[in-house]
């Protein structure tokens, strides 16, 4: 065991401050522990979101050393033993208390996009896909909502643009969507005008944030936009719509 000492931000939606609390540190520790440790003999109507504590349920997302990252998945060995961990929360989203912050709007973001609209089934009752078309979305099925790409979107955090774009996140739930094989919405044009891809200069901060590892750059919204600038802005399409009409 090894004294460390923690910085917490605490406070809620009118201000608040960072108190330093220090408690004893086992081997294999992670910065959540070390936060419950502080709840525990130093302060307990500290308010902290977590649940699986496994780096799953993407609830204690929060800022460490101001860099966005899970606190059930930031090892204390990371940090130097006689450096001081500061803890805050997520910079993008209103704050309640503590280091407890108020994603709902991300959820009225997933609210707006089309679900998911398969075809119909074969006439045997089945759908069939090819495994590459399939695979190609597994990637994306691995989010768990913690909600951090959102949080180190420039636009989302630096700009405010919560009115024109929805964000990493549900930039991959769109590609997940309009990528499936057996989906049947055209989600291209709100992609454009409704959902601001236009906004994202693929700058990578959220892919590499994103605690699963998840492409969403590379992967997910650089292939929605090509899809846009391919149907608005490539030469011979703009031709074609001119000739014969469409979207």
């Amino acid at each position: 065991m090894a004294n460390r000492t923690i910085r917490i931000w605490r406070g809620d939606q009118s201000g608040g401050q960072f108190e330093e609390y220090t408690v004893d540190v086992g081997e294999g520790m992670v910065v959540l522990d070390v936060i419950h440790l502080a709840q525990m003999h130093h302060a307990n109507d500290m308010a902290v979101r977590w649940n699986c504590k496994a780096g799953k349920c993407g609830s204690c997302s929060m800022e460490i050393n101001g860099k966005p990252k899970l606190g059930c998945m930031t090892r204390m060995g990371d940090y130097e033993a006689d450096e001081i961990i500061t803890v805050q929360p997520m910079k993008s989203f209103p704050v309640i208390r503590d280091l407890v912050t108020d994603v709902s709007w991300n959820y009225r973001q997933n609210e707006r996009i089309t679900p998911f609209t398969p075809r119909p089934r074969d006439a045997d009752g089945n759908w069939r896909m090819y495994t590459e078309d399939v695979e190609r979305t597994q990637e994306f099925r691995k989010c768990i909502e913690c909600f951090l790409c959102q949080n180190t979107c420039h636009v989302l955090r630096d700009h405010d643009k919560r009115d024109q774009f929805v964000g990493p996140r549900f930039m991959i739930r769109i590609a997940q969507l309009d990528m499936h094989p057996l989906d049947t919405v055209d989600r291209i044009p709100a992609t454009k005008e409704e959902y601001g891809a236009g906004y994202c200069n693929i700058t990578r901060c959220c892919t590499e944030v994103c605690p699963e590892h998840i492409n969403i750059t590379d992967n997910g919204i650089i292939p929605m936009k090509e899809r846009i600038v391919s149907r608005y802005y490539d030469p011979i399409t703009m031709l074609a719509r001119k000739l014969f009409g469409g979207k």
